[in-house]
Order: structure tokens, then C-alpha cells, then sequence
């Protein structure tokens, strides 16, 4: 593996400006706002993205709501119906990919769509931008946040095995969690621990920034978290942290007996047939890849991250994947065969509201919204988005190679919801704008939205989105 040396800022920032970035590890909900605390607001910008394609005729209606949506407001609208992939439909789709790509600044992207009858696999742009190398479908590549979904499946074998009960208190398997009496292993996995995001830390924020490769040890990823008090009592409102899927990690490691990611390999991704997808013990990255490129950066340019060590993200970020093992994924994540017992799964679809937005529902280490299922992923340099449309068994996965916000948007949501928009017309992925993400000009200074006390609403990631005004991280 050819190794790339991040560009090092042309001069150092002060620690004020440092911490006022958010290491975002954010997914489908980009959860800001931890009570008594402040969100940093990520650099964005240009217009929105309007891709309004003409109504479609579907090849097939898929009548029903969300997928065992227990809350009225988290089903879907209306009934599940996929465009059949005519020759009109995909160019179509060709046609807006190109443009939300061109909107929002996206270099590459790799974009997969399947149903029973059809397949759409494309790909887009650069992945390196400097060599001018086109993406390719059998990347290599980052997923943020989408690593959540494989620990929680984790610790769901392990429930499976009785070894684990989701209402077991987190203090059962690992001790010093402040206030861990109180705090279920569901908690953790539904967001809804009140445990401060780590990721928010200003210490944290300058201890990465200053040094994106070094390593870093889950225990000093929660020593971070655990010197803040909770910002919630457990399960009286969500609030998106990463802090609980550390905490989920380390229950797999112990209980499951290995490190985790041989505990995902042998139980996880080896059973559910992926044979491309890893968590990464160091900043290895197989090859072929695609270079990422974010302004979550002490100067707030833009660099390439590729080669940043990924050990801060650990079981809430860190997996690397490709496009067919994450097609797969989708579907295995939805329904849990082969991997999690009917009874188990139906736990874990679970989902309860996030917030004011309508459609749109967390549950055990997945979310819900406009009757997809899945999770975004998004860390610096790179988003994913993994869907399942359970009514018309389609999946949908978007691979980019940026993180960079606009106008306060992820840019996987602006792909996202320009391909619902063509494929399922009544089911179109939309995701709220992180709260405090108004974009700020280049030559505005940082600044900090305070919270309301709120436990945040969803945004663009499924993760919250902790940015900052030049540099934020996020995982989705």
C-alpha cells in the first residue's frame, strides 16, 4: 500500500481554535446538542441541492409502513414503491448523481441499488485527486458510523447465546461507568445512555488534530467521556454519542472472549458472508481505495486523511467495507438472518422517535427513516449510507470520498435523497441539517452554538454531528 502523508497545516492553531472543532463520528442521525454543553458549527457552503425528478411509474407497489415501527410518526410515507431500472430511469439517475455531485463538491462517489429484478452499480469521479484515478466498484473504503451496526450486532449474538441481556445494567460486565447501575445495554445501543460524547472533549479535539495518526485505547477514549458529567438521566431522551458503542465494544470483548475485531470476524462478518469488510487494528488499508478528502483540520483546509490512524473511532467508527459487502450487509441488518433470532431482532427494531422530525426513528444500533432501514456513516474523509426497503427488498449503498458539509448538510444525504427521489418516489431519505450548522463564511471566526438543554435533533448523519467552524470530527 502506497502510503500518503497528510499535509500538515501551515501553522499551528491555538488550542481556543482547536477545540472549538467537533470530532463528528456521525451516522444517519447527526445528533447535536448535549445538554449543558456546546455544539461547534462545521464550515459549509454553496447552494442546495434540487434534484426533482418527474413522477415515475413503479415497476412493483410494496404496500405497508415502516418495518415494525412501533411509533406511529417513524413510519413511512405512504407505500413502499421501487421504479422499475428502464433505460430512461437510469439515465436519469446517472444524470442526477452527477449534479448533486457537482452541488455539493463531492470528488468520487460508488453507488450500488439492487432489487429482485434489477441492479444499478455506478461509479463517479476521482478517487484521487491529485493522480486524477477513477473510483472503481471494488474499493476499498471508510464507513464511519456504519460501524455501529456490526458492533450491536455483536452484542445481539451474544444475547442470542444468553450471555448478554439487553436490560443487564452496563455495570454488570464492566465497572467505573459513572452512573452505570442505572445504564442498560439497551440504552446504550438505542442512544439514549445520557453519557457525554467523547468526541465533544476539547482535549480530545486537540490531542487528534495536533496528531492524526496516534493511536488511541478505548480506555483513554472514555476517560475523555467519563469527565463530564451525564448530560441526561438513561432513557429520558436520545441524544446520539459515541461514547455508548465504546462501551458496547468493550462488553464484546469481554464477554465475547477476543479482541473485537476477531470477535467481528468470526461472528459477524465471516457468518454473514463478507469477505471484504474489517475492522482495522492500526491505519492499515487494503487496497484498492480511494484517497478521503475533509476540512475537519486544524487550519480548516482541506487535506487528504487517507492514511489518519482511525483508533479514536474504534468499534463506533473504524470498519473499512466495499460496495457488494455492504449490499449484502443491508439486508442482513434489516431482517437479522442469518445472524440474529427473530425474537432478538424484533428487540432490536425497537425504534422510538429521535426528535421533531417526522419519519425518522433510532433503534438498537440502526435507525429508521421514510421506511429505509439502515445507518450513515461519516468520519473525516469520508460518508456511507447502507438502506434496506424491507417492502421492496431494495438496498441502496453510497460510498464517498469527502465528509465536507454543505450548506450544513451531509453530502451523502444530497446523493441520497437525489437517488430516492428517481428508485422510490414514496420513500425518499431526507435528513434534517445538524441544528447550529448555518453556514458560516470563510473569513467568520468560529463560534460555538450553545445547547438548549434538548437532547439534539437528527441531522444529515445518522451520528451526531459534532462540527466545528474549520475542523470538526465526525463518525458516522
Amino acid at each position: 500500500m502506497t502510503k500518503t502523508r497528510r499535509p500538515r497545516p501551515a501553522a499551528p492553531r491555538s488550542t481556543g481554535r482547536a477545540t472549538a472543532a467537533a470530532l463528528a463520528l456521525t451516522g444517519l442521525l447527526a445528533v447535536s446538542g448535549c445538554s449543558g454543553g456546546s455544539e461547534p458549527v462545521r464550515q459549509a457552503g454553496g447552494p442546495a441541492v434540487a434534484a426533482e425528478p418527474a413522477a415515475l411509474s413503479p415497476s412493483a407497489t410494496f404496500t405497508g409502513g415502516a418495518y415494525g415501527s412501533p411509533s406511529g410518526s417513524a413510519a413511512a410515507s405512504g407505500s413502499a414503491s421501487v421504479a422499475a431500472l428502464t433505460p430512461d430511469v437510469t439515465a436519469k439517475l446517472d444524470a442526477a448523481i452527477k449534479q448533486a455531485m457537482a452541488q455539493v463538491g463531492v470528488p468520487g462517489v460508488i453507488v450500488g441499488y439492487t432489487t429482485p429484478k434489477d441492479t444499478y452499480q455506478r461509479t463517479f469521479g476521482v478517487a484521487d485527486k491529485n493522480s486524477g484515478a477513477p473510483m472503481s466498484l471494488d474499493m476499498y473504503m471508510r464507513i464511519g458510523s456504519v460501524t455501529k451496526t456490526f458492533t450491536a450486532t455483536g452484542i445481539l449474538r451474544l444475547v442470542d447465546q444468553g450471555k448478554v441481556g439487553l436490560d443487564d445494567p452496563i455495570s454488570k460486565y464492566l465497572p467505573n461507568v459513572p452512573g452505570g447501575d442505572g445504564i442498560t445495554i439497551r440504552e446504550l445501543g438505542d442512544m439514549r445512555s445520557g453519557l457525554y460524547n467523547y468526541t465533544f472533549d476539547p482535549d480530545f479535539q486537540q490531542a487528534f488534530f495536533t496528531n492524526p495518526d496516534r493511536p488511541f485505547t478505548p480506555d483513554e477514549l472514555l476517560a475523555y467521556a467519563f469527565k463530564h458529567p451525564a448530560n441526561f438521566a438513561p432513557d429520558s431522551k436520545f441524544e446520539y454519542s459515541n461514547t455508548n458503542l465504546i462501551l458496547l465494544g468493550l462488553v464484546v470483548e469481554k464477554v465475547g472472549g477476543l479482541p473485537l475485531t476477531e470477535y467481528l470476524k468470526q461472528q459477524v462478518f465471516t457468518p454473514a458472508g463478507l469477505s471484504r469488510t474489517s475492522l482495522p487494528t492500526d491505519a492499515a488499508y487494503p487496497t484498492p481505495h480511494a484517497h478521503g478528502y475533509t476540512n475537519q483540520t486544524l487550519s480548516g483546509g482541506v487535506e487528504d486523511s487517507t492514511d489518519w490512524n482511525p483508533s479514536w473511532a474504534w468499534s463506533a467508527g473504524a470498519v473499512i467495507s466495499s460496495l457488494s459487502d455492504l449490499h449484502t450487509w443491508s439486508k442482513v441488518l434489516a431482517t437479522g438472518t442469518p445472524l440474529v433470532s427473530p425474537t432478538t431482532q424484533a428487540e432490536r427494531l425497537k425504534v422510538k422517535d429521535v426528535g421533531p422530525s417526522p419519519d425518522l426513528a433510532y433503534g438498537f444500533g440502526l435507525f429508521k427513516t421514510h421506511g429505509w432501514i439502515g445507518h450513515n456513516g461519516s468520519l473525516p474523509g469520508y460518508e456511507s449510507v447502507v438502506l434496506y426497503l424491507p417492502e421492496a427488498q431494495a438496498s441502496l449503498v453510497i460510498l464517498l470520498n469527502t465528509d465536507i458539509l454543505h450548506d450544513g448538510s451531509e453530502p451523502s444525504t444530497a446523493l441520497a435523497r437525489a437517488i430516492t427521489q428517481i428508485v422510490s418516489p414514496n420513500n425518499v431519505y431526507t435528513l434534517p441539517a445538524p441544528p447550529g450548522s448555518a453556514s458560516p463564511s470563510a473569513s467568520s471566526s468560529p463560534t460555538a452554538t450553545g445547547s438548549s438543554g434538548s437532547s439534539g435533533s437528527p441531522t444529515a448523519t445518522t451520528s451526531p454531528r459534532a462540527p466545528g467552524a474549520s475542523a470538526s470530527l465526525h463518525i458516522s
